[in-house]
């Protein structure tokens, strides 16, 4: 650089900086990557689809709501907002696991099943040398939230590195580039994100699903099925389906999950039916400290969402169809920014322009030279 700078007295330092900073800015190979705004630069703006009321105002700083029959985004605030997922990436889990591992098939669990489960981990209660169907560890994970059967359906698919890998590739295969997979059960780990928009996806994905979609609505259970003394009943810890804690159950509720760990706050994915038509919410971190936030303001959002839907469907979806494509970044830098975001109007910044610009403008001198020497080169060549 600083040879051309010397060959160019004209090009100035600004503009060696510029390309610096259109170098830094320049993500994956067909796209430019979106800036990363710190979370105090989050607009909250709420964007709704042609010809639907305006949506409600809720206190979660993220969510989504969508109608799942025709795809269409009809409302949503900070969608590719990167935040802990909680509990909530158990969908993607399921999705990536539940063609591999076949139902019926039998387990008997050792504790090297829950070695890795961290900490104060919910655990649905997997016990050494009892047996466990899959089925029962999937009900043990939609049910009970039971990291314990995460892990150990993990160490069934051929451990976590591999089931890890699975969780990123469906991911990736789904469009969805605000997730980062860093554990199975979606317990706080530096460097693991989502998004609303990622979790609809998940869901929609799932809800295709018919072992998935029975799995998610499942309100009770016997852990294991067959019984006997080591099984004990399970209920569903979604508030919404199942009716509980002072919230009253959603009518026409599906299910999907729930979640909360302390840094993500409460996370929820929820879908109902009504009438023929299917609209799912994706909510995470309330910003209500009450315990049912998460629940009343999906209950909130549901209902616009079944009010809206007809006149989307007349009018368009709105325009948020997917996150650019942007480099995923390193543990430091998302380790404790939990709400940062990408842009989604896939247009860049004026900043990056004229980085871009400049970028431009530097190569095109740069390469005078070299055109020059080659012209010379062609006049001297003798001829034959």
């Amino acid at each position: 650089m600083a040879r051309f700078v010397s060959f160019y007295p004209c090009i100035t330092k600004s503009v060696v900086a510029s390309l610096a900073g259109a170098a830094i800015a320049v993500g994956p190979v067909g796209g430019v990557a979106a800036a990363v705004p710190r979370s105090d630069e989050v607009s909250g703006q709420i964007q709704n689809a042609p010809g639907t009321p305006d949506a409600p105002e809720v206190s979660a700083l993220s969510w989504t709501v969508t109608d799942v029959g025709t795809g269409n985004l009809l409302a949503a605030k900070e969608p590719h907002l990167r935040l802990p997922p909680a509990s909530t990436l158990k969908t993607l889990f399921a999705l990536a696991l539940l063609p591999q591992l076949p139902a019926a098939t039998e387990h008997t669990a050792v504790t090297a099943d829950i070695n890795d489960v961290a900490p104060g981990s919910s655990l649905v209660g997997v016990h050494e040398g009892t047996s466990y169907t899959v089925g029962d560890l999937w009900r043990g994970v939609f049910l009970s939230s039971g990291n314990d059967a995460v892990h150990t359906l993990a160490r069934l698919n051929g451990g976590l590195d591999l089931t890890l890998a699975r969780m990123q590739a469906t991911a990736d295969r789904l469009g969805a580039h605000d997730t980062s997979v860093r554990s199975p059960d979606g317990f706080d780990t530096p460097g693991q994100y989502s998004s609303a928009y990622d979790l609809s996806l998940f869901a929609r994905a799932g809800l295709r699903n018919a072992d998935f979609r029975r799995y998610c609505g499942t309100k009770s259970a016997q852990f294991p099925a067959v019984g006997g003394p080591d099984s004990f009943g399970i209920q569903n810890t979604n508030r919404l389906l199942v009716g509980s804690h002072g919230v009253e159950p959603y009518p026409g509720l599906i299910g999907v999950k729930n979640g909360y760990t302390s840094e993500a706050g409460n996370t929820l994915v929820a879908a109902a039916t009504r009438h023929n038509r299917t609209i799912l919410i994706t909510i995470m971190n309330p910003q209500d400290t009450s315990a049912n936030a998460v629940y009343e303001e999906s209950r909130v959002l549901l209902d616009w969402g079944f009010d809206a839907a007809p006149q989307a469907l007349a009018a368009g979806q709105l325009r948020e169809s997917a996150s650019p494509t942007a480099p995923r970044h390193s543990d430091a830098a998302h380790h404790g920014a939990v709400a940062a975001q990408t842009s989604t109007s896939g247009k860049a910044s004026p900043g990056l322009t004229r980085h871009l610009e400049a970028a431009v403008a530097l190569l095109s001198l740069v390469s005078v030279p070299f055109a020059i020497r080659a012209v010379r080169r062609r006049r001297n060549r003798p001829t034959r």
